[in-house]
């Protein structure tokens, strides 16, 4: 499996993506992180998985997985969602452009690879099981989206490994003309997922939530046959315990 470090965007807005690629053809799963600056668990996950891949112990035999650990780095510098919100800036229909020059770069990369799974991760206000009107733990896809069956899977495995019922995940169908998420599967058919952890609950916990979810959507994709190891059982373990999983 290789992995190679390109850049994305010009000047103050360019910020490193990374790809790593199987030895056989087989799905590509595109997962972005820091379009809002101040999300910085979903930040977290992703960079992690970088590390992850790099070092080995996130490996696979086929497939493509490309990672875009922070997309808004000015954002992200000043710990702040964006302005202008550059979830609001991206292609609504075909042969529409971004109107930013960011998510034009981010859409233009997207279109490139035409990944089959697309994963944004953010962080939102509230917990769902709590209060339906909040996005804080869930998964949100639109509503004729093929993805819909395989969230509606990986949110009950969650659940299940996750013992305080309040922090449970829910899922929400809606669009959100501007987002990246509908963006890809509105313009490129992609099976699109926006994660959302919630806010009040520790960053380790948050991370690992993320870092769970995308790994759960990895296996969806067919990256990781059902005989291969995703992390080794000691990688897991030690993940596991630093970012305080189930309790």
């Amino acid at each position: 499996m290789q992995v190679k470090r390109y850049m994305l965007g010009k000047g103050s807005w360019a910020t490193p993506y990374y790809i790593a690629t199987g030895a056989q053809k087989g799905p590509c799963v595109m997962v972005v992180a820091g379009i809002h600056g101040k999300e910085i668990a979903s930040i977290r996950a992703a960079e992690k998985l970088v590390k992850l891949l790099n070092q080995q112990k996130l490996r696979f035999s086929q497939g493509k997985l490309i990672i875009v650990p922070i997309v808004n780095q000015e954002a992200y510098r000043k710990r702040i969602r964006g302005i202008p919100d550059l979830n609001r800036t991206f292609p609504r229909k075909k042969k529409q452009l971004a109107t930013q020059p960011l998510s034009a770069a981010l859409f233009k990369l997207t279109q490139k690879h035409q990944p089959e799974w697309y994963l944004d991760l953010h962080e939102a206000n509230g917990l769902s099981q709590k209060d339906a009107k909040v996005l804080g733990q869930t998964l949100i896809t639109n509503k004729a989206n093929s993805v819909v069956p395989a969230v509606r899977r990986i949110i009950k495995r969650m659940n299940r490994s996750i013992l305080v019922s309040d922090r449970h995940f829910n899922i929400r169908l809606h669009e959100l003309p501007g987002s990246s998420r509908t963006a890809a599967a509105r313009i490129l058919g992609a099976r699109a997922v926006t994660v959302e952890t919630g806010w009040s609950l520790p960053k380790k916990v948050r991370i690992h939530y993320q870092l769970e979810i995308v790994r759960h959507f990895l296996k969806e994709a067919g990256i990781v046959k059902g005989n291969e190891v995703y992390l080794s059982a000691k990688v897991r373990t030690i993940i596991s315990r630093k970012y305080g999983i189930t309790k």
